[in-house]
């Protein structure tokens, strides 16, 4: 049972009144996240260590931020890294990699991927006269079909970069399959899980990612990034670091001291996501069951929105995927323009904005141009009120 009713009583910013569709682009965050980034703010903490109560602290803070990734992915903790953002971290990781790689060699990444898993991959493969693959996926259902990557693999392809869900569609690419044939190659799997991890339960050894980013803002926590990866995988990988900075892994891919009031909101964004239904188990165990959960509730709202979207005559869905997806989807209005429509919904104080978000590739294949369109995206705290009050303004807007 899934009481959303309680869980909107944890989020302080729900008060204002705003019916939130923007969680793609970032989530509200409960009060336990709060009170964690504060508390770790107003307590004494120190580079890390083990003489100090302050070193310890730090010390801490971090080891139980990689633990809480780590049941969250089901990883090893000692392979999560913490960065500023997946953006970042994934800059990071392709020039490091590209090391490795010589002229020739080929990646692969698609159309339906966010640009943080495109042109990081894209412009270290031009600096390194790497040639770029591009798979396509359909625009008229949104689906990535393993062939659209399959065909494009040799013996020379070095890493394939792919989304785990389109953060503009909503559509899973299936992951798995995917990862079985780069294997074959010996290529590496990179996977974007910034848009699946907030809504699905998630195991990167199921899904056979070499590498998995994602980003604690969009489920629940704070502005942050985070990539798992094989311990024994990092340990082949030498970015650049400082002289005096460890090389030991994970270590030696964070660059300068962590930001433990983040941590510290990271892992209780975590404990949050566990707690969402009462289960009794460790705390992965709690995950999985609280995960799937939710993934129904939220795929309930979807259905009901698209229900009421598709009522309404000048309402252009976009994508129509025969699979399961994220609870995420995008439409146009015929005849109003863009602007308008995201205006007119923020004097109902309905928070869905429009544009293409990122998803730059995704949205020109579309045919959609630069401008996208507007986006609604379910988070833990939607209930059936904002859905509703979504339709209605969308209806009133339309006549």
């Amino acid at each position: 049972m899934y009481d959303v009713a309680a869980v909107r009583s944890r989020f302080p910013a729900l008060r204002e009144g705003a019916a939130h569709f923007d969680g793609p682009g970032g989530t509200q965050v409960p009060d336990a996240v709060a009170d964690a980034v504060a508390n770790t703010l107003r307590a004494a903490v120190a580079n890390r260590g083990t003489e100090t109560t302050a070193e310890r602290r730090a010390d801490h803070i971090v080891l139980e931020a990689r633990q809480a990734m780590a049941d969250l992915l089901g990883a090893d903790p000692t392979g999560v890294v913490f960065g500023r953002s997946m953006t970042q971290l994934t800059y990071d990781l392709a020039r490091a990699l590209a090391r490795q790689w010589h002229p020739g060699d080929e990646v692969i990444v698609t159309r339906l991927d966010h640009d943080a898993n495109i042109r990081p991959w894209v412009q270290t493969a031009e600096a390194n006269d790497v040639t770029v693959r591009w798979a396509d996926f359909d625009p008229a259902t949104g689906i990535l079909p393993v062939e659209a990557i399959t065909t494009l693999l040799t013996p020379r392809t070095r890493l394939v970069a792919v989304t785990a869900a389109s953060n503009l569609l909503g559509t899973r690419p299936d992951i798995p399959e995917i990862a079985r044939h780069v294997h074959t190659t010996n290529a590496l799997l990179y996977v974007d899980g910034v848009h699946l991890t907030p809504h699905a339960p998630v195991d990167i050894e199921a899904l056979a990612a070499d590498f998995y980013a994602c980003s604690p803002y969009k489920f629940l926590g704070p502005h942050l990034g985070v990539l798992a990866a094989s311990p024994t995988l990092l340990e082949t990988i030498h970015p650049d670091k400082l002289l005096p900075a460890t090389d030991a892994v994970p270590e030696r891919f964070e660059q300068g001291t962590l930001p433990y009031e983040l941590l510290a909101g990271t892992t209780a964004a975590v404990d949050f996501l566990a707690d969402l239904t009462p289960t009794e188990g460790p705390r992965r165990t709690r995950l999985l069951h609280s995960m799937t959960t939710l993934e129904h509730h939220e795929q309930t709202l979807l259905d009901r929105l698209e229900h009421g979207l598709k009522e309404i005559p000048k309402v252009h869905l976009h994508g129509t995927p025969d699979r399961h997806r994220t609870p995420t989807t995008l439409f146009s209005l015929d005849g109003i323009p863009l602007s308008t429509a995201y205006e007119f919904l923020a004097t109902r104080n309905v928070n869905a904005p429009a544009g293409s978000f990122y998803a730059l590739e995704c949205s020109r294949h579309l045919g959609l141009g630069d401008a996208g369109a507007i986006r609604a995206g379910i988070a833990p705290y939607t209930d059936e009120s904002d859905v509703d009050r979504l339709v209605k303004a969308i209806t009133e807007l339309s006549t």
